[in-house]
């Protein structure tokens, strides 16, 4: 059974990530922007784009729902029904639902 509470494609933290992306989506577009002027070798902006949006833009803002709810949502899973519960402040120790997973 694969773990799920691995951290997928968060990032450590919001500020790095949001660098990731000025980098990742900055070199997308200084590759498009660049071709008129450098012909083909802008093309070679897209592989640092891509590594740095760890290899789509979907999976950057997968990240970045990942890194804002950390720490915010937990999942839990019994007898096979999973739930999200919104994590509380250490002085409410009660988690509400926010819906099912299955």
């Amino acid at each position: 059974m694969p773990n799920t509470d691995s951290p997928g494609f968060a990032g450590t933290s919001l500020p790095a990530h949001l660098v990731r992306s000025a980098v990742g989506f900055g070199a997308l577009a200084g590759a498009l922007a660049l071709y008129p002027i450098l012909g083909l070798l802008s093309v070679a902006l897209l592989p640092l784009g891509l590594f740095a949006l760890r290899g789509c833009p979907m999976c950057w803002v997968i990240g970045l729902a990942q890194t804002v709810s950390r720490g915010r949502v937990r999942r839990s899973c019994q007898d096979g029904q999973c739930s999200l519960t919104v994590a509380r402040s250490e002085e409410h120790s009660s988690s509400e639902r926010v819906g099912g997973v299955t």
